[in-house]
């Protein structure tokens, strides 16, 4: 792993991302952790049909489609920054309204083959992306949701945010789809 994946220092990211940080860096090698994670993805969700993955464990929460949908949504998000950071565009990026997203993605109607091909595909050219990144590229620092961010710390965002959800599905939603 390039010395400067290694795990990056509390200032280069905003508090809020602290929980993928940690969960990236657990992973150990984080370009190992990005190529499988589409095929663990696959393990734990693929088999389940269309109808068992709009499950909601309450009212008002995602289904598992729309989780999928919103990991792809956070892959674009995540994936957009680390490539203009990487470049050295200081241009501050916005955030995003996650709920927003979610609620216009029609996630329930697509096929869960499709949502998590989409992600696989995604995430396949992320990885090539960021195996081909210099040592500089991944050290540059730029500013988005208002607070400063590596590159770095954005590829362990990468990892870390699918960790956080499918943490949270193995343990609030599969155990009670039948």
């Amino acid at each position: 792993m390039p010395a400067s994946l290694i795990a990056p220092a509390a200032e280069e990211y905003a508090p809020f991302y602290a929980d993928y940080v940690q969960r990236a860096t657990a992973r150990g090698d984080l370009i190992a952790a990005l190529s499988a994670q589409p095929d663990e993805m696959k393990a734990a969700l693929g088999g389940l049909s269309d109808s068992q993955a709009r499950f909601r464990n309450g009212p008002g929460e995602w289904s598992i489609k729309e989780i999928i949908s919103h990991l792809t949504d956070g892959e674009r998000v995540f994936s957009y920054r680390l490539l203009r950071i990487s470049r050295k565009d200081k241009t501050p990026l916005p955030g995003f309204e996650q709920e927003d997203y979610v609620r216009t993605s029609g996630a329930d109607n697509l096929p869960l083959a499709d949502l998590l091909a989409e992600f696989e595909f995604l995430r396949l050219a992320n990885t090539i992306a960021i195996r081909n990144m210099s040592e500089d590229a991944l050290m540059e620092i730029g500013t988005a949701s208002g607070a400063p961010v590596s590159a770095r710390a954005l590829v362990y965002f990468l990892v870390g945010h699918v960790e956080h959800h499918m943490a949270s599905m193995k343990e609030k939603y599969l155990p009670f789809i039948s």
